[in-house]
């Protein structure tokens, strides 16, 4: 949980400045959707969740 919330933190809070809340809700829904299932994991050998 930290690794992702320092990722969070350094890939799109420090980057983003939100004019809504319901913007900012959006744009982290979608980052963690890509977060836990598009990058590759080290724990899968980098390999994709998805596969």
């Amino acid at each position: 949980m930290e690794s992702f919330n320092g990722k969070l933190r350094d890939k799109l809070l420090a980057r983003e400045v939100f004019d809504t809340l319901l913007e900012a809700k959006v744009l982290i829904e979608r980052w963690r959707k890509v977060y836990n299932t598009v990058r590759p994991h080290s724990s899968l050998r980098y390999r994709l969740p998805a596969m």
